[in-house]
């Protein structure tokens, strides 16, 4: 998964007296078989890309063993390029995504991390996920992707009704879905499957079919999406027959008792897990650690002991890999002003439902609570946040309403 990326303004820097976070490796992936009508995320179609009977691809809609090989050699080099903001510092989750990251081959994904290992301290239990398509999956892939070091799989399920799927823009089948699980189930003991709910013309009904379907797998980790209507996408400029909100509230709280039932913790805005099988890489990210992210449009948040930078490299993937070539991958970079801070941390920490530690405030902005008692108060008084001396914690209102709660911490609210 991708964090929200707010625009930043350089302004007085910060003065960390702590630890610096945990680091994170994000891979951007950028080609997929068909762009999806309502994905913002930077992915392209891989047009003209031979075919297995050519004896030059990699799988059907796959992408060439010549611009696989381009885009490996652009990621490590981009990698390289980077160490030296990150020196010294372990890793300790990688994460391949998209775009369609199972796209790849087994051998391309094993040299990617083979670099990886090279030239990064990783750590040893290191959480390591391939984003993987239903529609592209074969059993002998998934057995590779294994035996190159992924060790959790998250699958873009999103439905297993075939007139949802293809309201969708998908190329599988729910059939299709069954077998990649099945699949991916000999290989994996760890695996995330995507759900989406609030589709075009869907039932309540028919979205706890889709849940109760996911859950005959028994996987370890559930997301559970919003369909919601992003700029830039085929859904936004023409919108299908959504569920209205009173009917999307009404499956949202119906499948958060279902998961819950069932032993999944809901941890997050969108996410469930069985005891200890969080996603460590999205922890992170909602707990304001670092990453860095390589490929074609990743974007990274790297703290140094004076500042924090986001950056996000060019996002077509020619362009990318010209400016790689060239030895400036990085499109734009921009420091993290003091006053961002607050909202740039609570934008991801109260996601989390159990909330954050305060002493993590601290830790991750260098900054004191007393810096957003006023925040903190309002937000209490509204009802949509509690907090004591060992937690602060979106209340169930303050979940509902993350927006108004988030809007209360902006740095400039007009």
């Amino acid at each position: 998964m991708i964090p929200l990326q707010p625009v930043s303004r350089k302004a007085q820097s910060v003065n960390f007296t702590t630890a610096l976070p945990p680091l994170s490796l994000y891979i951007h992936i950028p080609w997929c078989v068909k762009k999806c009508p309502y994905c913002d995320f930077n992915s392209h179609e891989a047009k003209g890309t031979p075919s297995p009977l050519q004896g030059e691809g990699r799988g059907e809609g796959g992408i060439s063993a010549d611009l696989e090989n381009q885009y490996i050699a652009a990621l490590t080099r981009d990698l390289e390029m980077a160490l030296p903001q990150i020196w010294g510092r372990k890793v300790y989750t990688v994460f391949f995504g998209g775009g369609t990251p199972s796209l790849l081959s087994g051998e391309g994904v094993e040299e990617i991390l083979r670099q990886v290992r090279m030239l990064l301290p990783l750590a040893g239990d290191a959480e390591i996920t391939l984003e993987a398509n239903p529609g592209t999956v074969e059993a002998d892939k998934f057995a590779a992707f294994r035996e190159a070091g992924v060790n959790r799989l998250s699958m873009g399920i999103q439905s297993f009704n075939d007139d949802h799927l293809k309201a969708l823009g998908r190329i599988h089948s729910a059939d299709e879905a069954r077998a990649a699980i099945a699949i991916a189930q000999r290989h994996f003991d760890n695996i995330n499957l995507d759900l989406m709910y609030a589709l075009p013309n869907q039932s309540l009904e028919q979205a706890l079919q889709d849940v109760k379907t996911a859950l005959s797998f028994a996987p370890q980790h559930l997301s559970a999406y919003h369909l919601t209507l992003e700029p830039n996408t085929l859904f936004y400029r023409n919108p299908p027959s959504l569920p209205d909100d009173d009917a999307s509230a009404d499956m949202q709280q119906s499948i958060e008792h279902l998961l819950a039932e069932n032993g999944y913790r809901h941890y997050e805005t969108s996410a469930f897990a069985q005891p200890n099988r969080r996603s460590k890489h999205n922890l992170n990210y909602w707990k304001f650690g670092d990453y860095l992210g390589i490929g074609a449009g990743a974007h990274s948040k790297i703290s140094f002991p004076d500042k924090i930078i986001r950056q996000a490299r060019y996002k077509q993937p020619q362009a990318y890999m010209q400016q790689v070539a060239l030895g400036a991958p990085i499109q734009t970079e921009n420091e993290v002003s003091r006053a961002e801070l607050p909202f740039e941390f609570m934008m991801n920490a109260l996601r989390l439902n159990e909330g954050f530690d305060p002493a993590l405030f601290g830790e991750r902005t260098s900054l004191s609570l007393i810096a957003i008692q006023r925040e903190l108060a309002e937000a209490e008084r509204r009802g949509l946040l509690r907090r004591d001396i060992a937690r602060i914690q979106p209340t169930q209102q303050g979940q509902r309403f993350l927006n108004d709660l988030l809007e209360i911490f902006l740095a400039d609210k007009g």
